[in-house]
C-alpha cells in the first residue's frame, strides 16, 4: 500500500496485524482502521509499529505479508512493538512451489535509450574509465599507499583537502600564542580540483586489505577471486599489482581466477613481485613507469553509445530505518524491474536480510537447481552463524532498531524490496561473477561495505545504496549511489545524499514514478553527466570477507 499525503499511519500489506506510523503519535490518540477504533496504549514514534488487535503472548506478528515475530506478553490493540515484547520469528522453507510468472513493467520508452560508457574487448560496458592498484597481501599496503601519494596529485585526481586550511589556520594561531580553548573554526571551504593530465581516466584507485597470508587457504582463494573480479569489472581500464612472494595469495592464484571470469583477459595486468626484485625503491620505480604507460594507454578509449542492457546494477541498503522498505526499497525494486525487463542485470546481496523471504525467492527463481542452490547457501551461512554463537536474529543494529526495526525478519521483509519482483535468474556464491540477465541473488554478508565489495567484484557497474539513518559508503571502481528513504535525512546530510525517496512517504510521489526518476538517473550517471555524493568525498571503501580462523 502506498501512503497519502493525509495518512499518519500506514498497513503495508493486507495480511498485516500491525500499522506503521507514518508521523509521531501521541499516547491516547484514537486510531481508526478498516471500522475499527482503539486507543494508543504509548507513544508511537514515526517508523515505529503498533498493534491493530489484542494480541496473547506468542501471537503472530505480520508485516509486508510475512511473519515477522511473535509476541512475548499479552499486548492490547494499540501497543507499541519494542524488543522487549516482540522476538524474531520467520517461516521456514523448502523447495521451489510451482511456476513463478512475472508481469514485467512497461520499458517501451526506454527501450531504444542508450547511455556513454567504456566498451572493454570481453563485451561489458563499463560507466567509469580507472586503472586499478591493488596488493595481492597486507604486507604491501605500504608500497601501495606510496604509490597513491606518487600518481595521483601529479595526474590532477586529488582534491584540496578542504580541511586542511582549517589546521593551517590553528597552527598559524598557535604559533602566535593563541588561547585556541573558545575558538571556532569557520566551515571549511569547499573542494578544488587540478586539471586532469588524462581526461578520459576518471581516476586511478588503490585498495588496501589485511588479507593474502595467515588465514585459511579458502580465504586467500577467496581474495584471489574477489581481486580477480575487480580487475575484469568493466569500470576498470587495466590493473597494476603489488606481491610480496611468499603468500598464501599467490599471482598464480589471482591469474586462474581471472582467466575462470574471462578466458581471454585482454587489459594490461602489470605484476610486480618484491621478493625477486633487486630492491623496493627498484620495483616501485617499475611499477610508476609501466603504470604511467598504461594509465597513457587507458586514456585514448573514450565513450561510446552502449544499450541498458549493459548496467550492471547492484542493490544494497544500510544504516536502515522503519521507512527503509517502505519508500526507497520499494522504489529502487521498481528500477530494478526496469533493468530486468530492458535486458539489463540486477545483484541483491546481504543474504541475511533475506530471512523470512526465502520461500518467496525460492518460488520466483527460474528453475529448481537455482532454487537449491539458494536454499543451500542460506542454510550454509545461517550454521556457520550458529556454530560461532550469533545468528540471524543478532542481525539488526542499535540504530536500525531505535528506528523501527525491531526484529531480522522486519528487517530483511523491508529489505528484499531492493530486489523487485522479477524472477531470480542466477544464484551466486561469494566472488563469483555475474552470469545472467536479469536478478542474481549474491551470497554477502549484511555489513554494508563487504557487500558493496563483494557486488563490485561480481561485475557491477553502478551500485544503488539506500539508507535511513545516513551513510557515506562508497566503492574504489563502482559509483554508489545513496538514497534516502525519508526527506529528514537527505535535508540533515545532503554532503552524502544522492536522492531522496521521502517523497513517497508523504504521499507527494508514487514508488513507480520515483523508480523511473532513479533510471532516469542511472543513464546519466552511467554517461559520467555527474559523480556521486561517495564518489565527490573520495569514499573508497573495501571490506573482504574473512570466513576462517587466522592460522
Amino acid at each position: 500500500m502506498i501512503p497519502t499525503n493525509k495518512q499518519t499511519y500506514l498497513q503495508i500489506h493486507p495480511k498485516d496485524n500491525v500499522l506503521v506510523a507514518l508521523q509521531d503519535q501521541e499516547a491516547g490518540s484514537q486510531i481508526y482502521f478498516c471500522g475499527q477504533e482503539f486507543t494508543l496504549k504509548n507513544t508511537v514514534a514515526a517508523k515505529h509499529k503498533f498493534t491493530i488487535t489484542d494480541m496473547a503472548a506468542g501471537s503472530e506478528v505480520y508485516m509486508y505479508g510475512v511473519l515477522v515475530g511473535k509476541t512475548t506478553c499479552a499486548l492490547p490493540a494499540g501497543s507499541l512493538l519494542t524488543t522487549e515484547n516482540l522476538k524474531h520469528a520467520a517461516e521456514s522453507f523448502s523447495q521451489k512451489a510451482g511456476d513463478y510468472v512475472w508481469q514485467a513493467p512497461d520499458v517501451s520508452k526506454w527501450q531504444d535509450r542508450t547511455f556513454k560508457g567504456y566498451h572493454r574487448a570481453d563485451g561489458q560496458v563499463g560507466t567509469r574509465n580507472y586503472w586499478l592498484v591493488l596488493p595481492l597481501v597486507f604486507c604491501e599496503n605500504r608500497n601501495i599507499e606510496t604509490l597513491k601519494h606518487a600518481f595521483l596529485k601529479e595526474l590532477g585526481y586529488t582534491s584540496t583537502n578542504k580541511y586542511e586550511a582549517q589546521v593551517r589556520e590553528l597552527a598559524d594561531l598557535y604559533r602566535q600564542g593563541k588561547d585556541l580553548r573558545d575558538y571556532k573554526l569557520a566551515e571549511a571551504p569547499v573542494y578544488t580540483s587540478q586539471q586532469r593530465l588524462f581526461p578520459n581516466v576518471d581516476g586511478v584507485k588503490f585498495i588496501v586489505h589485511d588479507g593474502g597470508c595467515g588465514g585459511t587457504r579458502e580465504d586467500s582463494d577467496n581474495l584471489c577471486a574477489l581481486l580477480a573480479g575487480y580487475c575484469v569489472n568493466p569500470n576498470v581500464a587495466g590493473v597494476t599489482v603489488l606481491s610480496l612472494g611468499c603468500q598464501h595469495a599467490q599471482v598464480s592464484i589471482l591469474q586462474e581466477k581471472i582467466k575462470e571470469r574471462d578466458p581471454n583477459f585482454a587489459k594490461p595486468l602489470l605484476i610486480f613481485e618484491q621478493q625477486k626484485a633487486a630492491s623496493e625503491s627498484a620495483m616501485l620505480s617499475e611499477a610508476i613507469l609501466q603504470t604511467f604507460i598504461g594509465i597513457a594507454g587507458a586514456n585514448s578509449i573514450e565513450r561510446q553509445p552502449a544499450p541498458l542492457d549493459k548496467l550492471v546494477v547492484g542493490v544494497e541498503c544500510g544504516g536502515s530505518d522503519g521507512f527503509s522498505g517502505i519508500s526507497a526499497n520499494p522504489a529502487v525494486g521498481y528500477a530494478a524491474d526496469l533493468i530486468a525487463a530492458l535486458g539489463g542485470k540486477v545483484v541483491l546481496s546481504e543474504f541475511p536480510e533475506l530471512c523470512g523471504v526465502e520461500q518467496e525467492l525460492i518460488n520466483r527463481c527460474a528453475d529448481a537447481e537455482t532454487a537449491d542452490r539458494f536454499v543451500k547457501l542460506m542454510r550454509d551461512y545461517a550454521a556457520r552463524a550458529e556454530a560461532v554463537g550469533s545468528g540471524f536474529d543478532m542481525n539488526p543494529s542499535p540504530g536500525n532498531i531505535r528506528d523501527g526495526l525491531i526484529t531480522d525478519a522486519i528487517k530483511s521483509a523491508g529489505a528484499a524490496k531492493k530486489g523487485g519482483t522479477s524472477p531470480v535468474a542466477d544464484v551466486l556464491g561469494y566472488g563469483q561473477y555475474v552470469r545472467r540477465s536479469g536478478l542474481t541473488l549474491l551470497c554477502t554478508p549484511g555489513n554494508d561495505v563487504e557487500s558493496t565489495t563483494a557486488m563490485a567484484g561480481s561485475g557491477c557497474n553502478i551500485q544503488l545504496f539506500t539508507t535511513g539513518l545516513g551513510t557515506p559508503t562508497g566503492n574504489p571502481v563502482s559509483p554508489v549511489v545513496k538514497i534516502s528513504s525519508n526527506t529528514s535525512l537527505a535535508t540533515r546530510l545532503p554532503d552524502i545524499i544522492d536522492l531522496d525517496a521521502g517523497p513517497v512517504i508523504s504521499g507527494e510521489k508514487t514508488i513507480e514514478e520515483l523508480g523511473e526518476e532513479m533510471l532516469e538517473y542511472i543513464i546519466g550517471l552511467a554517461s559520467g553527466a555527474y559523480d556521486t555524493k561517495a564518489m565527490e568525498l573520495g569514499q573508497d571503501d573495501f571490506i573482504f570477507w574473512k570466513r576462517g580462523v587466522s592460522l
